[in-house]
């Protein structure tokens, strides 16, 4: 039984930990576009680096798995939910509605529709608890976010495209559940951004290397691009197909769901922006809720 729940520890600290890494991408991220770098230049060099870095660690630990023909469609698909549909939807849907609170808010209903998804797809059981956690902890989630930003005039199209992402989001978890029953975690992710790099490789020619300079190619462009790939995309995905793989769609979903409330942490102990009163009992709300989303009644984990 105590291993049982070190295991289960482990998990949750996994989960956690690739989320602060995802919430600290958005600093990085930010100074990659003020810095007038191109999107579709750093996503790509992001990905690609990714697929090189997780290929050399297989490779030197012998992990290296062919793709079973049967699993060719699913890792297309994979690679085409996430990083294709979903870096895309999501950034132009938060330019089309020019607003980081509504684009994050929407973003956040990840959950409830991984829900819909687990238990369809995988029969994953989700009680009363779980779901009062996810309502708690998406309610604490649009406190830590709202502000008063300006909304854009096509609003209605960025809504779409961050529906869309997030509905990119749902199926990237249901593929990577089906494939971690054949495949380590580093391998899946492997495959995901080698892949996904070809995806995205007409647009890096077209749109990625307008205005190319030798300032693309600086040290204060290249390392927070290698701080995303290696920490962000390697690490940080590899960690979350042993989330996925270990708590479900659903509940994995969840944590997901934070990462709006960890870059508001990060950013407030980087002093990037302030931290108020109504933010901080936010934060509070979805710990809270996301402890009532993991709970399993006793009957539960019997069964």
């Amino acid at each position: 039984m105590r291993n049982l729940s070190n295991s289960k520890l482990l998990v949750y600290l996994v989960s956690v930990f690739a989320i602060i890494l995802w919430g600290i991408s958005y600093i990085w991220t930010d100074i990659l576009i003020k810095l007038d770098i191109p999107v579709f230049y750093f996503v790509f060099v992001r990905i690609l680096l990714a697929g090189i870095i997780l290929f050399l660690f297989n490779a030197a630990s012998g992990r290296v798995t062919r793709i079973h023909r049967k699993d060719l469609p699913k890792f297309l698909l994979l690679a085409l939910f996430e990083p294709f549909i979903y870096f895309l939807c999501e950034s132009y849907g938060l330019k089309e509605t020019g607003s980081p609170t509504l684009s994050a808010m929407i973003i956040a209903t990840i959950p409830l529709f991984s829900i819909v998804a687990g238990r369809l797809f995988f029969n994953e059981r989700i009680n009363i608890v779980n779901i009062a956690g996810i309502i708690l902890s998406l309610s604490g989630i649009c406190l830590v976010v709202m502000s008063k930003d300006q909304i854009g005039e096509n609003v209605v199209i960025g809504i779409i495209l961050l529906v869309i992402a997030v509905l990119s989001e749902v199926g990237h978890a249901s593929v990577t559940k089906s494939l971690s029953r054949n495949y380590c975690s580093q391998v899946i992710v492997m495959y995901q951004f080698l892949i996904g790099s070809v995806y995205l490789l007409p647009l890096f020619i077209t749109k990625g290397l307008d205005n190319f300079s030798m300032r693309y190619l600086s040290a204060e462009v290249l390392y927070p691009i290698f701080c995303l790939a290696f920490l962000c995309s390697s690490l940080a995905f590899s960690l979350w197909v042993s989330t996925i793989k270990s708590l479900g769609v659903a509940k994995s979903s969840i944590f997901s769901a934070l990462i709006p409330v960890v870059a508001a942490i990060v950013a407030w102990i980087l002093g990037h922006e302030s931290l108020n009163g109504r933010q901080a009992i936010g934060i509070l709300l979805s710990t809270v809720g996301v402890i009532l989303s993991q709970y399993t009644f006793r009957k539960d984990r019997i069964s």
